[in-house]
């Protein structure tokens, strides 16, 4: 009987996670590492994420400096920022790669606003989705005399309980992302 709430508890979790690591590459107007984090770079004939061949760090808050651990792979990780079209032009110096932030518009932060959103509602139905597929495990114990009628009622209002507290988590993630998008 735990053992549905333990794997509904676990799926949530992913999902909640899902959603947490895809906002973190959304811009907010403030530099972060995670802007580039999903680039590959062709070092030496195979793509390689850009945090194995260079060092992130964000010296201020518009600015993403790009340290390359060899020197040569500089070029590389220019084409492959630049290839990557996420909005933005890498200035190369031949030591490091700096990515100034330009300010967002009032418009662009209303878009955002709204795709964080849709984003957060795509979440909300992969929670509800988990919740039915617990609930028909529950059912089908019940269905198969392995569960009473009581037990089974009360482990469906534990699973629904369970999911309004993660659509719940989803909503204050997605209120705290719009806050930090609208603020300038």
């Amino acid at each position: 009987m735990s053992t549905v709430l333990t794997d509904l508890t676990a799926q949530m979790d992913k999902s909640i996670q899902s959603l947490q690591k895809d906002l973190m590459k959304v811009r907010t107007g403030r530099a972060t590492p995670a802007l580039v984090d999903s680039i590959q770079v062709d070092y030496y004939g195979s793509k390689t994420p850009i945090t194995q061949v260079a060092n992130i760090t964000t010296p201020d808050a518009r600015t993403i400096q790009i340290v390359a651990w060899e020197p040569t792979v500089l070029p590389a990780i220019e084409k492959a920022i630049f290839e990557a079209n996420i909005g933005f032009t890498p200035q190369n110096d031949g030591k490091v790669i700096r990515i100034t932030m330009p300010p967002l518009t009032e418009d662009r932060r209303k878009e955002m606003v709204k795709m964080i959103k849709k984003n957060g509602e795509d979440s909300k139905i992969a929670l509800r989705s988990q919740r039915r597929d617990a609930n028909e495990v529950v059912k089908k114990q019940e269905k198969d005399k392995a569960l009473s009628t009581d037990e089974s009622k009360k482990l469906q209002e534990q699973i629904q309980k369970k999911t309004d507290d993660k659509v719940a988590e989803v909503d204050k993630i997605i209120a705290g992302k719009e806050k930090e998008i609208m603020t300038i």
